[in-house]
Parts: C-alpha cells; structure tokens; sequence
C-alpha cells in the first residue's frame, strides 16, 4: 500500500510538472533569451549592485532599462529609416511606370564581355516596362501576402524581445537564488559532479555569447567604418543592421546591397571598395575573430563548438546559436568523464593483478 501511495504521488508530481511546463511553453523562447542576456551580462550586474551599496533590485532596474534604451532605440530608428526606403521604392515603382527607365548609365557598357548585351538588355526593359509590370501585376499580390505574413512573424519577435527585456529584470534580481536551486537540482540528479557541470555549462554560453556578439559588434564598427568611407548616406543605420544580420551570420546582405548601389551611381571606386571592405574586413573578421573569442579559455576542441554552433542553428534556429554548443560540450565531457573512469578502474586492476 505504501508503494502504490508513494506511486500515485509521484504521478500526481509529473503530472504537475506537465502541466506547468505547459503554460510555460509560450513563453519559452522568451525566458530562454531573457537568462542568455542576464548570464551574459552578469558581471555588469554584480559591479553595478556593488556600486549602489548592496542594491540588488536597483541594480536590476537600473541594467535593465539601460538594456531597453540600448535595444528599442536602434530598433525604432531602424524602422523609420526602413519606412523612408519603403517610401522610395514606391515613388520609384510609380516613376518607373510613368518615364521609363533612365538612361543606361555610362560605365554599363565597359563592362567586359558582356557590356553591349547589358546595354541592350536595359534598352528592353525600358522598351517593354510597362507590359512587364503588367505581367507580374498578378504576382504581385503573392508577394504582398507573403510580406505581410513576414511582418507578422517580426511583430512577433518584437513583442517576444520586449517580453525578454521585462522577465530580464526578475533573472537579474533573482539570480543568485536561481542559480542554487539549480545547483541544488544537479546534486539530485548526478551527485558530486554538479558543480563542474554547471561551471562547464556557464563557461560554454559565456563564449559563444562573447563570440556571437563580440563579433557582430566588430563587424558593425568595420561596416560603418566603410560605409562612411564610401560616402554611403545613413552609414550609423546601415551599421546597426549590419550587427543584427551578424547575429544571424549574413553581414553581406548589408554590404552587399550598397556595393551595388554604389555600382549604380556610377561611383566606380567607391563600389569596388565597398565589395573587397566587405569580403575581406567586415565578413572576414567573422572567420577569426569568432573562433577565438568562443574557443578562448576553455578545454573544448574548436571543431566541437563550431559543430554546435551551425548545427544549433540548423536544429533549433536562432536560439540553436547557443543550445547546440552547449549541448555538444555537455556530452562531449560526459563521455570524456565516463572515458577517464573506465581507465581509472582498469588502471586499478592492473596495478591490483600486478600486487
């Protein structure tokens, strides 16, 4: 009887733990950001508490908002740069439509091998623009639906950034005792080994948060660094984006776009700048600066992290980046550790057959 009760309760705590984990599931990603950053960001946390006197609560407030200062006033001036080009791109549209295209600019033709069939294929466009905007008049409703369900989704992650900025505060005073019950939970479950799992988890996530946004960081300052040299109007904002298509490792969907466009301008120069700045600077960085910053300091092999960083973005997406390392380096020393055991106890019998 005393079995089937103590059964019966601990069905009864799965099934809680079910159901809490199910109302949680919402907010998941959110949470999961929310603690990156906190973690990430500790070590501002513990200076600044130290410099109010013990304050934790203020410090958590103070960190905090400065994170949404910070993070919502790129965003915003992002979004009105971006509601600018929009603009743009629909007066050009209805030019296009009215005037045609402007005339060929001069350097198209100079291009080798096939500068006079760009020539002629521009001369077509604007012989035939109206019956080609006719034709994908059609499809241009498809693209709407998609750009709309696109927006959605960054609507989305917008209200989920802002959710992580709130719950960040809570991660931040709290995170002393949250990080003793999770110790406390590691005791439970693998003994003696808790406190070097939890240093290997905190240090994996420390370098690949440094190497994700150190890098990014860099490739924004050498992005705007070129786009000023360049001449390139709203180079502060083209950083910026810069920064957050690194994180999402295509820093060329910025650079790439004003190479083109400085190619249209018929600045020359200043485009085949931009295209080697951009490969060799601003998306080379990427090639050394992360390896280091992510494999610095600690015992993993560099391919083991790396493996965890693509290979999380491909399983879980954007929050892979730091999932899938973390992951990889867990097992990695779990094998590692369950490998030198095995060889401890067989180098015990051998010495103990030896006696």
């Amino acid at each position: 009887m005393v079995n089937n009760d103590r059964m019966l309760v601990q069905i009864l705590l799965l099934a809680l733990l079910g159901a809490s984990l199910w109302v949680l599931a919402p907010f998941w990603s959110a949470l999961f950001w929310a603690a990156v950053l906190a973690f990430a960001s500790w070590p501002l946390m513990r200076w600044l508490s130290t410099a109010l006197g013990g304050r934790h609560s203020l410090a958590a407030g103070v960190l905090t908002l400065a994170w949404m200062v910070v993070v919502a006033v790129p965003l915003i001036m992002l979004g009105f740069n971006l509601a600018d080009h929009i603009k743009d791109a629909t007066s050009l549209i209805k030019d296009l439509q009215v005037d045609g295209l402007p005339p060929a600019p001069s350097w198209l033709a100079g291009v080798p091998l096939v500068g006079n069939y760009l020539v002629q294929l521009w001369q077509t466009i604007d012989e035939q623009g109206v019956a080609l905007l006719a034709s994908v008049r059609p499809y241009l409703g498809q693209v709407g639906n998609w750009l709309l369900a696109r927006s959605a989704q960054i609507g989305g992650g917008v209200v989920e950034l802002a959710l992580s900025l709130i719950l960040v505060f809570f991660f931040y005073r709290d995170g002393p005792r949250l990080a003793a019950f999770a110790e406390s939970l590691l005791q439970r479950l693998i003994g003696d080994r808790a406190e070097h799992y939890l240093e290997l988890v905190a240090g994996t996530v420390q370098r690949v948060v440094n190497g994700v946004i150190g890098t990014a960081a860099a490739q924004a300052i050498l992005a705007w660094i070129g786009f000023t040299i360049a001449g390139v109007h709203g180079s502060l904002i083209l950083g910026l984006l810069t920064f957050f298509c690194s994180l999402i490792m295509v820093p060329p969907l910025v650079w790439g776009p004003v190479a083109a466009w400085l190619f249209w301008q018929g600045q020359i120069g200043m485009g085949i700048f931009m295209l080697v700045w951009g490969f060799f600077a601003i998306s080379g960085v990427d090639n050394i600066l992360k390896p280091y910053l992510i494999s610095r300091g600690g015992n993993l092999p560099l391919v083991v992290v790396l493996l965890g960083v693509f290979g999380g973005i491909l399983a879980f997406g954007f929050m892979g980046l730091f999932l899938g390392p973390t992951l990889l380096a867990v097992a990695y020393n779990l094998i590692s550790d369950w490998v030198a055991q095995n060889e401890k106890a067989a180098s015990k019998a051998r010495s103990h057959n030896c006696d």
